[in-house]
């Protein structure tokens, strides 16, 4: 649960921290949902 909980807050930082374009939002919400897939297939094994 904790490293879902750091992974939700990176994705959050970098996503305030590079929306400066459309385009960069769009990486960003890619970056955020590739982190919490990582995490679920984490807490599922």
């Amino acid at each position: 649960m904790r490293k879902i909980f750091v992974l939700v807050a990176a994705a959050a930082a970098l996503t305030t921290a590079a929306c400066n374009t459309v385009e960069g939002v769009g990486r960003d919400t890619q970056a955020a949902g590739s982190a919490v897939s990582g995490a679920a297939q984490d807490a599922k094994n």
